[in-house]
């Protein structure tokens, strides 16, 4: 089973505008990473980064709901998932990656560290878009 990193992170606009921003290639480059991600369950897609790439599928699309992608670079095989709530006041996203295994601490870390800077992207992108 693994370990598991969870991030949960309140967003004051509404599951919509928080969806596109988690599935529209450009705008995923400007808080996650560059892909030529499509949200289609089955679509392989990669992630780019300077330290390499991340191999990925899509396993689950509810618009405006959920969203799940594999997840695997070096060793690790783990899965993404997102799933979106709306609040009084906007959107209650949690961020799930599981699948880490016991002898993988510096990818375990690196999730822990990187997911909240991430959606810190993610909610600056969405303060400066329609």
């Amino acid at each position: 089973m693994g370990e598991t990193v969870v991030v949960e992170r309140e967003f004051a606009h509404p599951p919509a505008k928080l969806w596109r921003a988690l599935t529209t290639p450009h705008l995923m480059a400007e808080w996650l990473m560059e892909s030529a991600f499509a949200p289609v369950v089955g679509t392989r897609f990669q992630f780019r980064a300077d330290w390499g790439t991340v191999d990925c599928e899509v396993r689950v699309v509810e618009p405006e709901r959920r969203l799940a992608y594999t997840w695997d670079a070096y060793s690790l095989k783990s899965v993404v998932t997102f799933t979106l709530t709306p609040t009084a006041t906007g959107t209650r996203l949690r961020m799930e990656q599981t699948g880490f295994r016991p002898n993988q601490t510096p990818f375990l870390e690196g999730a822990r560290a990187g997911w909240p800077r991430f959606l810190e992207a993610l909610d600056a992108l969405l303060a400066r878009t329609p």
